[in-house]
């Protein structure tokens, strides 16, 4: 991790928030606004937008002792169209409770909600905009401090970046994740047992009856995915990061604790905003490296490592694919969850969540990080206790797998770095070489996947072009190429995949991602043809396209890259500035402004 913290962004806010009041009591010292006095709308007189905004909101009912509190805004995530936070009204309700006996005034406040099933194109293509609503509201509405409550894949990582970017004291509550399930005596939950049980049907291992009936089990009440997917993950480098109290990853959903974790996070914020801890204070350099750690240790996701990128870049911070891929080295995987191990979520909130694993990773981790409590890390890990037996941490000596999850792959194929999760691949094909079989985007693929006439074997290397930050455009997780359905039907459950896209944590094989730069603005990933050799070394950190460099070097003069383009509208802003998976597939302007001027100085 390089830090390039930008500090003029530490003091973005303070015009804004001085009335004039202030500056003229303490010309040497400005008293910061507070509560209500804080980002007066500009109507030319500022006590005039005092007295109006106060005339406004206790027509609501408010009294001016309510209004002299420290203002706690919550931001509200629940729709209809995210089941993953289907418990939204219960957890503001909680949180309310604890900003009131914290001494604090809750106002809770929408911004926009993005659930991984129902967006379109994908949720990632709305995280940087969920981002922006986030920053924007903390931005223009008086608070002192703000509890974020998320929980779907691309939502926390959106509410981070947006905070990171406001500079307001913050403080992350993840929804928590679903319940399990049971079909047909055999537990099961989303997401990976969706992907088992689906390619079992392609294969034609199961009927429609089945399929249809473990579709009403795998989903067995609100909440976020039961596995180690990218919803668990974040939730898990959110605490690592000291973004929650400490506990916040692992409840479920529906559960007291939960509830009581909501509690505390609403008083917590109150303290906060007390004691100015603002939230630059807590992402340091030590923290992103504390959430790499974890991320490896448990088998996160692959799209955690993204998102852990855009959110440093809010801060001035690098994340170092090389620096990670060292870090995979010397940390093991501890969680025996799935798709990596074989329990749940909940599993691992019996086994004392967080707590468990970061006192196995103690050696390993900064410990004089600064939470939300205003503690270290080191001193949350001995409030924590001395821990008891249980069987879903590992400890070094027994580990699940003996290095971290991710691996950083490069090459000719892959410049700018490349991702596999080695912990829940096929240890047969982590050193392969295969004949290229190429589709050009989703919709070459989806036509062809399942034709019988292609051209296809198990030893050959399925390539997916297109689906990069810029060539879908969003990045979607169709990285996880399905097996043709003629070798599936043989019962091959696995093959060499590369794609520039993402894939979901609960997903599992030999996939290479996030392959940089993308085949949409020109990386070579664009010339591969059918029929070229490809090699995979994951010891050796390799995928290479077996192809001389003047051979590539014809193909892209022969059929130049022209990048993807929109009129109007966000798809437009979109392609335009996104950058590509090394750095965090964010919008270069939202980026601190000290990144932003490095990268235009690299460029030079």
């Amino acid at each position: 991790m390089a830090d390039r913290s930008d500090k003029r962004d530490d003091k973005r806010d303070d015009k804004r928030d001085d009335t004039p009041d202030d500056k003229q009591n303490d010309k040497q010292a400005p008293a910061r606004a507070t509560g209500m006095k804080r980002g007066l709308t500009s109507y030319g007189d500022q006590d005039f937008s005092l007295f109006l905004r106060k005339a406004f909101i206790k027509g609501a009912g408010y009294t001016d002792k309510a209004l002299n509190r420290p203002v706690i805004g919550i931001v509200n995530t629940g729709s209809a169209y995210n089941p993953c936070h289907g418990n939204m009204p219960q957890l503001i309700e909680a949180v309310k409770r604890g900003v009131m006996l914290g001494g604090g005034l809750p106002m809770d406040f929408p911004t926009i909600s993005i659930h991984e099933s129902f967006a379109s194109p994908t949720s990632m293509y709305l995280r940087n905009l969920m981002s922006m609503d986030t920053e924007e509201m903390i931005r223009a509405q008086p608070m002192d401090a703000v509890v974020l409550i998320g929980g779907c894949d691309k939502t926390v990582p959106a509410q981070l970046m947006g905070a990171a970017s406001a500079g307001t004291p913050a403080i992350q509550l993840i929804t928590g994740s679903m319940l399990t399930g049971s079909h047909r005596g055999e537990r099961v939950g989303a997401c990976t047992d969706c992907r088992r049980y689906w390619a079992r049907f392609r294969a034609t291992e199961i009927d429609e009856e089945e399929v249809a009936d473990v579709n009403n089990q795998l989903v067995a009440s609100v909440g976020t995915c039961s596995v180690m997917g990218t919803a668990s993950t974040m939730a898990c480098v959110a605490e690592a990061l000291g973004m929650t109290v400490p506990g916040g990853a692992s409840p479920p959903a529906v559960t007291a604790d939960r509830i009581r974790v909501a509690e505390e996070t609403g008083a917590r914020a109150v303290q906060m905003a007390l004691d100015g801890l603002t939230i630059d204070k807590i992402l340091t350099v030590k923290a992103f490296e504390n959430a790499m750690r974890v991320l490896l240790a448990i088998g996160g996701s692959t799209n955690a490592i993204v998102h852990l990128t855009a959110i440093a870049g809010r801060l001035g911070h690098r994340v170092d694919l090389d620096t990670l891929d060292r870090m995979g080295k010397e940390t093991p995987v501890l969680l025996d969850l799935k798709p990596t191990g074989q329990h749940y979520m909940e599993d691992f909130h019996k086994a004392g969540g967080m707590a468990t694993l970061l006192r196995e990773l103690k050696p390993l981790l900064h410990l004089d990080a600064l939470s939300v409590t205003g503690r270290t890390l080191g001193e949350e890990i001995e409030l924590s206790g001395p821990g008891y037996q249980q069987d879903v941490v590992r400890s070094f000596s027994h580990p699940i797998y003996p290095q971290g999850g991710l691996a950083v792959l490069r090459g000719n194929l892959a410049p700018g770095g490349a991702i596999i999760k080695q912990s829940a691949a096929d240890p047969a094909l982590m050193e392969h070489e295969g004949r290229a079989v190429v589709f050009d985007d989703l919709e070459d693929m989806t036509s062809r996947i399942d034709d019988e006439a292609l051209d296809v074997t198990a030893q050959d290397v399925l390539v997916l072009k297109n689906i990069g930050p810029v060539g879908a455009p969003g990045m979607p997780e169709a990285g996880y190429i399905p097996i043709p359905r003629k070798l599936a039907r043989t019962g091959v459950k696995d093959m060499v995949r590369i794609s520039d896209g993402r894939m979901s944590g609960t997903a599992f094989g030999t996939i290479v991602l996030h392959v940089t730069p993308e085949a949409a603005i020109g990386g070579p990933l664009a010339h591969v043809r059918n029929g070229d050799r490809i090699r995979l070394s994951v010891i050796n950190r390799e995928i290479a396209l077996l192809v001389p460099q003047a051979e590539l070097h014809q193909r892209a003069l022969d059929n130049p890259v022209v990048r993807p383009t929109a009129g109007r509208g966000y798809r437009k802003l979109f392609l335009q500035t996104v950058t590509q998976a090394d750095e965090g597939v964010d919008f270069d302007f939202l980026q601190s402004e000290s990144l932003q001027q490095d990268n235009k100085a690299g460029e030079k």
